[in-house]
């Protein structure tokens, strides 16, 4: 299947979102080399999060792979340059005062 650019940005937008939760459920739970008891629900509910975000993952290095070798490009940097523009915007920084004073 071919892919634009704006489609492995996209892949790799939903990744991230994946790996997010699986930090922020390891986050709530506790790592799970801590031994920590997880419940059975807990311990589903992780391991159903990583298994989602390896797979998306997995598909993001596939598609990537595919695109570099289509459009004849470095397989390293279409991967460098989809994680950069799948970032979400920085926040605007906006200098001290209203626009205009001097």
């Amino acid at each position: 299947m071919a892919h634009t650019i704006e489609e492995l940005i996209e892949k790799q937008q939903v990744a991230n979102e994946a790996h997010a939760k699986v930090l922020a459920l390891r986050d709530t739970y506790d790592a799970p080399t801590q031994g920590s008891g997880w419940t059975q629900t807990q311990t589903a509910t992780y391991e159903t999060a990583w298994r989602a975000w390896r797979d998306l993952a997995r598909d993001v290095q596939s598609a990537v792979t595919e695109f570099a070798r289509d459009q004849g490009m470095s397989r390293s940097d279409v991967e460098a340059d989809v994680k950069a523009r799948a970032q979400p915007p920085a926040p605007d920084k906006e200098a001290p005062g209203s626009p205009g004073e001097a």
